[in-house]
């Protein structure tokens, strides 16, 4: 009390402005997502639907996961630790879109080799994620997907964890998959050859988080 007593009633800090000049950042925050090229923005009706779809996947992977998890994993498949996010992009994108490799056609008599084509999501491998795990991994391909182009594998692996994620959402997945449903976006946007299948896909993961996710803002205006 006599230490705060000897304190001034006003203090003012002595701040150098050139300092601050050189050290100012600004961050803006998008709200919402760009609107589909003309003549590809989906229905309201195949919205509807896609979420109803999601719903059921949902429904069924929660209803079966302990069964999934119970399932020996193939020999060849080891699962990334929850922290190597090359593991991770490695294991999901395969080698050869990881290292960004032209694709080689393999013996047909030869098999698939997943090391190379990637791991698809099986119910056996998602079911054994945590929340975490899920997370992170999620996080993984978002990152990876802000730099790079959109792919099959991709896709797949993003709709099934996107299934895999638990509601309510925690803080940094609300913020993952809001910035997942920019990026497709942008990549529909800049779609030169305007592949249908592709914009679908897009539209999908769009329609999920902005309608599923209850993230209204950014969801498409139905045509």
């Amino acid at each position: 009390r006599i230490e705060a007593a000897r304190c001034p009633d006003v203090v003012v800090a002595q701040i150098d402005p050139r300092k601050l000049r050189k050290k100012q950042t600004v961050n803006i925050a998008i709200s919402g997502c760009q609107p589909a090229p003309e003549g590809y923005s989906p229905t309201l009706k195949w919205q509807q639907q896609q979420v109803a779809n999601f719903s059921a996947v949902r429904q069924s992977l929660n209803k079966h996961r302990s069964h999934w998890r119970s399932q020996h994993l193939d020999s060849n498949v080891t699962m990334p630790k929850s922290e190597d996010e090359e593991g991770w992009k490695k294991f999901c994108l395969g080698e050869r879109i990881y290292s960004e490799i032209d694709a080689i056609s393999d013996n047909e008599n030869l098999g698939i080799d997943y090391i190379k084509v990637g791991f698809p999501p099986l119910l056996s491998i998602v079911s054994r994620m945590n929340q975490a795990t899920v997370t992170s991994v999620l996080e993984y391909l978002i990152s990876w997907f802000g730099e790079k182009k959109f792919t099959p594998e991709l896709g797949r692996w993003l709709y099934a964890l996107l299934a895999c994620l638990e509601k309510p959402l925690l803080p940094e997945a609300h913020s993952l998959i809001r910035q997942l449903a920019r990026r497709c976006s942008e990549v529909r946007v800049l779609e030169e050859n305007k592949n249908e299948e592709q914009i679908s896909a897009l539209n999908l993961i769009i329609c999920l988080v902005s309608r599923y996710f209850d993230q209204r803002d950014l969801a498409d205006e139905p045509s």
